[in-house]
């Protein structure tokens, strides 16, 4: 249980960084809410990949490389899944990109990321 509290924490890190990265780009640089969404997307998994390895899941034992391309493989798709969620839940419901952001950012936080993350990728 302390590592799934570790996990959200770690998340909530990298969330905090996604969005600062989102936001920035969508209100200050005029980007596409969808561009800035994915730019967040790779600016918090950067930070929860550093985060993850070395407090949350204590897995520096295994070589960095193992733990990047498996990191890469859940990420790439957490990004799919939050872009198409995104754009949906936007669309659809014509929710403020944000918000919708940060529903589907703690949605596939715990149902997504944590699973894979504990089972494939720092294990």
């Amino acid at each position: 249980m302390f590592t799934f509290v570790k996990s959200q924490a770690a998340s909530l890190i990298a969330t905090c960084a996604d969005f600062g990265a989102t936001i920035l780009l969508v209100q200050v640089f005029g980007a596409w809410y969808g561009f800035g969404s994915v730019s967040g997307n790779v600016v918090g998994a950067v930070v929860h990949f550093t985060v993850s390895r070395h407090w949350v899941f204590a897995a520096t034992h295994v070589p960095h490389g193992d733990q990047l391309w498996r990191y890469g493989v859940v990420w790439l798709g957490y990004i799919g899944l939050s872009f198409a969620l995104l754009l949906g839940v936007t669309h659809y419901v014509e929710m403020n990109y944000v918000v919708a952001k940060m529903g589907v950012a703690i949605v596939l936080s715990v149902s997504y990321n944590y699973v894979l993350q504990k089972r494939f990728v720092f294990k």
